[in-house]
């Protein structure tokens, strides 16, 4: 049987993970932001924020844009702002209850598809149940985002599908803190260990 324990020296990958910003997060693009975390490896980190919207631009002109038939689905579907790598690139996080062979499973329940079949499906009504439509994403070179964690620049929390999916973006900060049972008023700037 293999042994799965981690060991002491191994790195902690956070795929699936959230990333709640700290109150005092200077950087005004993840200002207050929850981001999730769709892959982190040795190679670095790729996550989508969840709780911010795109300027500019609705599913509608968006769809127009492609080409695409706009569908009254369009109407409760809302473009996010997923962070400031390639804005120009289109993401899907959704529930994995439609998949594509270009799609990534990131954790039970979860994946990422970046295609146009999966804007066509939606708009047909054959997409998934659940889904976040995201234009760029964040993105962290090797061990930056662990330098970051360290200085205290962001908070760790489990992933949870309502936070995900939620169309209440102006929550999803609060909650995530709130999961994690923090009280914002005693969180502190400074870094260091108890």
């Amino acid at each position: 049987m293999p042994d799965t324990t981690k060991k002491k020296d191994e790195p902690e990958y956070l795929t699936g993970q959230l990333l709640v910003a700290m109150p005092q997060m200077e950087d005004r693009r993840f200002a207050r932001s929850v981001v999730y975390i769709c892959a982190h490896t040795e190679d670095g980190a790729m996550g989508l924020i969840l709780n911010k919207l795109a300027e500019a631009i609705d599913f509608s002109d968006l769809l127009e844009q492609l080409n695409l038939p706009v569908a009254t689905v369009s109407d409760k579907t809302r473009v996010h702002f997923g962070g400031p790598v390639e804005t120009g690139r289109g993401f899907v996080l959704h529930s994995d209850d439609f998949t594509q062979d270009a799609s990534l499973p990131i954790e039970k329940g979860v994946a990422l598809t970046a295609t146009v079949d999966i804007l066509s499906a939606i708009c047909e009504g054959n997409g998934p149940r659940n889904y976040l439509l995201a234009l760029g994403y964040a993105g962290w070179a090797p061990g930056q985002l662990d330098t970051e964690i360290h200085a205290n620049g962001w908070l760790i929390a489990p992933s949870d599908k309502d936070i995900l999916f939620s169309s209440k973006i102006e929550n999803k900060w609060y909650t995530a803190l709130s999961n994690l049972g923090i009280d914002i008023t005693m969180l502190s700037s400074d870094a260091g260990h108890a």
